[in-house]
């Protein structure tokens, strides 16, 4: 355990400190899209236009526009032949189609495990099965998904929802989920889908992506042992809500917090251990001003819990290459400073 130079603990209070989660903050995916939208803000200059945000935080968005990248909220907004990156969420069939007739450089910054759901959609559609999507409605990852058969998907978000399906019972079926969901939300709807259909099947491997089963593992963790939890990211992240979820199912007060000014005080009356993780699109400053704010409050002592060693590394698309050397930069590996 480190003591923060800040703190301020007067004698005989109690012992008031934080601990940070492990594994915590940027995913593989996460890394690989920041560095294929800096990678090809270095080949091709300013602007680089941006399909949605790359990630779901607005710090990185932030960043990276003051670099000269543009995001839209369509194709159809980047000019005719201009330079877009799809963010890592994904995109259906007809994104690209749209971007193939406005002759769009598209430099694709999917992330691989979201291009997996895809595959395994278009190869359920092909076993003639209706696809029963495990997701939130509206969500880019979602819309992404269900653009490669929307004739035969439907979405499913709660166990709940599952009885109401306008489907025999014989109906033969598979599920696939939304990356970033709450694992055991996600068992729950699987689980009932299993009940109700007689011909069903799954993915070959779970499509929840290993960082947010990491970070949701830790989140448990964090949630026995402490007196409140404080997730950092941004309020349009689907993982880092389900953290927080995940902290209340487990009985601590939890609550997200975009940055350092969202901290409100009233939060800690009474509380002398705080929890700290921040979701797989939250860049590490953002914890480290949480931990600085927190440490002038008294909060001054500081551990990191042991937890899931991650050291999974997405390769950059082959189109980044050095154009004089052929080498296709690596991707940064988690922890490390760009």
């Amino acid at each position: 355990m480190m003591s923060h130079p800040h703190a301020t603990a007067p004698p005989g209070a109690p012992s008031k400190r934080v601990a940070l989660a492990q594994p915590r903050g940027f995913c593989a995916g996460v890394r690989r899209a920041i560095g294929i939208v800096e990678r090809t803000l270095d080949l091709h200059g300013a602007p680089v236009y941006v399909r949605k945000e790359i990630v779901h935080n607005h710090y990185i968005v932030s960043e990276l526009q003051k670099r000269g990248a543009r995001f839209v909220d369509s194709e159809d907004e980047v000019p005719e032949g201009a330079v877009c990156v799809f963010s890592a969420h994904g995109v259906s069939p007809a994104v690209r189609a749209r971007a193939d007739r406005r002759h769009l450089q598209v430099v694709d910054a999917t992330c691989p495990l979201v291009a997996k759901v895809h595959q395994e959609a278009l190869r359920f559609a092909r076993d003639d099965r209706i696809i029963l999507l495990v997701g939130h409605a509206g969500h880019e990852e979602v819309e992404g998904v269900l653009g490669e058969a929307p004739e035969r998907t439907i979405v499913v978000e709660t166990a709940e929802d599952v009885s109401r399906l306008d489907l025999a019972d014989d109906t033969p079926v598979a599920y696939l989920t939304q990356t970033t969901l709450s694992f055991d939300e996600t068992t729950r709807v699987v689980e009932a889908l299993h009940r109700r259909f007689a011909d069903i099947v799954g993915p070959h491997d779970d499509d929840i992506c290993y960082a947010s089963h990491n970070r949701q593992n830790a989140i448990k963790e964090l949630a026995g042992h402490n007196d409140l939890v404080l997730v950092v990211g941004s309020r349009n992240s689907s993982n880092s809500l389900r953290m927080v979820e995940v902290a209340r199912g487990h009985g601590c007060a939890a609550h997200l917090v975009p940055d350092v000014t969202h901290l409100d005080e009233r939060w800690l009356e009474g509380v002398s251990r705080i929890g700290i993780s921040s979701g797989a699109s939250a860049p590490e400053i953002l914890v480290g001003e949480l931990v600085d704010r927190l440490a002038a409050l008294g909060y001054g002592d500081v551990e990191v819990q042991q937890g899931a060693l991650e050291d999974v590394v997405f390769a950059m698309p082959g189109r980044l290459a050095d154009p004089v050397t052929g080498r296709v930069p690596r991707t940064p590996l988690a922890g490390e400073v760009r």
